[in-house]
């Protein structure tokens, strides 16, 4: 841990990689400040909660994803909406399956203080996660959807259920582990059924 690095980011870093290495159920305030070298009343200076340090750690998380996106979104200008809706929802399960604990941990609303305290200079928590689902509307809009904040809605938890069911090894059981079965077939087998035969 960098000893040079403002008190609350090493608070955050020392969060992040403990979510990395073991998981939500190890993120108590003591671990992360024996983590971050500091006593362990150290974190109440700038996370008066258990919880606002929590979504601290997530925000991290969403930024992590959001850069990813933005990446794709930067080169796919010209592509139709239903291949971006497709690349996204790639992403956004490789993601999962990449950090399953801050995964895990960065849609927990009910554990995180979606509207308590941020630094004025970040958003709070909820703003930080609507952008990702305001694109994944508007592309699904595009794809000429009827009901697009429903379909994307439907199609993000199909997303999230992928993933969450490939690393809990219920998919590659049912599947029978079929190699030509992978989770990029299962993206875009989940976008096919959310936008049908719409055109793209």
């Amino acid at each position: 841990m960098d000893q040079e690095r403002p008190l609350r980011e090493r608070l955050i870093d020392a969060g992040a990689e403990l979510v990395a290495s073991e998981g939500t159920g190890a993120l108590g305030l003591r671990e992360i400040a024996r983590r971050a070298g500091v006593s362990h009343g150290a974190p109440r200076r700038y996370f008066p909660t258990h919880h606002s340090l929590l979504s601290a750690i997530a925000r991290r998380g969403f930024a992590d994803l959001g850069g990813r996106v933005a990446a794709l979104e930067a080169g796919a200008a010209q592509s139709p909406p239903r291949e971006r809706v497709r690349a996204i929802g790639r992403a956004y399960v490789g993601y999962a399956l990449e950090n399953p604990g801050m995964f895990a941990l960065m849609f927990r609303h009910d554990l995180l203080d979606s509207a308590g305290q941020a630094p004025s200079d970040e958003p709070r928590l909820r703003e930080s996660t609507l952008p990702l689902f305001a694109l994944f509307v508007s592309l699904v809009g595009r794809c000429g959807a009827a009901e697009p904040s429903v379909t994307a809605a439907a199609l993000w938890a199909n997303l999230h259920g992928v993933a969450q069911l490939w690393r809990w090894g219920s998919l590659p059981l049912a599947l029978g582990e079929d190699p030509a079965v992978g989770v990029e077939r299962l993206v875009d087998a989940a976008v096919d059924a959310h936008l049908g035969g719409v055109p793209a």
